[in-house]
């Protein structure tokens, strides 16, 4: 009689017994699952914070980027239109602790300027005045432009250690040549220079290094096919073997216009069509698919409703490659 009521017993706790095993399983399961989320969240290499991302007409969101390798608070700026504007609302969009003259003094080690254009370097000349000692990385010929048109005594007080005298030498020009790359002071980050064609003037994309990890921002660009230019296929030829490895973690390009805006019009700008076209010689120099690719479309003309174009356009174009295309805010926070 007693065995039967063991054997009874045991049938009974059978099923908890089970669904013990089962909810400790899943238990298990969820740990591991939140671990490779983890994972993938601390994969990120590197920090952006747009402080201005349009091309033109509202001085307050021209083209600026805050970028540091993940846990680092040591940022270069990728060209610098807005500084100011930039980063108080990037304050309130709680990218940023603190005030903005902390930010611009402390956290800004140098800025990378692709060109001399007002909207990619007027909130360096703006702030200058507030702003501590640091490099200024360029290409010779953008340099030169800051020389002699505006750190000239002329247009602005002399801030830089070269050029018109008084200098004050706040900043130290950084010359940088095509396909070298060189350490930037007082960041974790090294950089590399490759000439892009501009309409009537020379730009630069800059190759931004964090240890094995790479982001390619690109200043303002007219297409190989309209600018009668070399220049981006040898820059995708360069970072190709990146995207084929997976560590180029994000391209940052522009796009100025709608597509139907005509060539002669263009400026030395790109637009959805002509983007894509690029990206497709990116893919075929790269060998591999641009699928999950993350593009981060910069420097669209306002006003909105020509934006809204340029997006809708986009987004069509890319049915294709399935990049991750990417419309930045300014002051919102993105990693890659």
């Amino acid at each position: 009689m007693q065995r039967k009521l063991i054997i009874i017993a045991c049938l009974f706790m059978l099923p908890a017994l089970v669904f013990g095993q089962r909810k400790k399983k899943k238990a298990k399961h969820k740990t591991k699952a939140v671990a490779e989320a983890t994972v993938t969240r601390s994969s990120n290499s590197f920090r952006v914070v747009p402080l201005g991302v349009l091309g033109g007409i509202d001085e307050s969101n021209l083209s600026a980027y805050m970028v540091a390798p993940t846990g680092s608070d040591n940022y270069v700026c990728l060209d610098a239109g807005t500084l100011h504007a930039g980063i108080e609302k990037a304050i309130k969009e709680k990218a940023f602790e603190g005030r903005s003259e902390k930010i611009l003094q402390q956290n800004i080690k140098g800025y990378c300027i692709s060109h001399g254009h007002l909207d990619h370097l007027a909130g360096l000349i703006i702030n200058s005045p507030e702003d501590s000692a640091k490099n200024i990385y360029g290409l010779p010929s953008t340099l030169e432009t800051l020389k002699k048109h505006y750190f000239s005594w002329e247009s602005w007080a002399n801030f830089a250690d070269d050029g018109e005298k008084p200098a004050l030498k706040k900043y130290h020009y950084a010359p940088l040549q095509p396909g070298t790359e060189v350490d930037m002071a007082n960041t974790e980050m090294q950089v590399t220079a490759y000439p892009l064609a501009h309409s009537n003037l020379t730009s630069t994309a800059f190759l931004v290094r964090s240890k094995d990890n790479y982001l390619l921002y690109l200043g303002d660009t007219g297409a190989d096919e309209i600018e009668k230019s070399q220049n981006l296929h040898k820059l995708w030829e360069a970072v190709a073997p990146l995207v084929a490895e997976g560590k180029l973690k994000a391209i940052m390009i522009e796009v100025s216009f709608p597509s139907d805006q005509p060539d002669k019009t263009l400026f030395g700008h790109l637009t959805p069509r002509l983007l894509m076209n690029e990206m497709g010689v990116l893919a075929q120099l790269a060998g591999t698919t641009l699928k999950g690719l993350n593009v981060v479309i910069t420097h669209m003309k306002p006003p909105y409703r020509t934006i809204t174009k340029i997006k809708t356009q986009l987004n069509y174009a890319n049915r294709n490659l399935q990049m991750n295309l990417i419309y930045p805010r300014q002051g919102q926070v993105l990693e890659f």
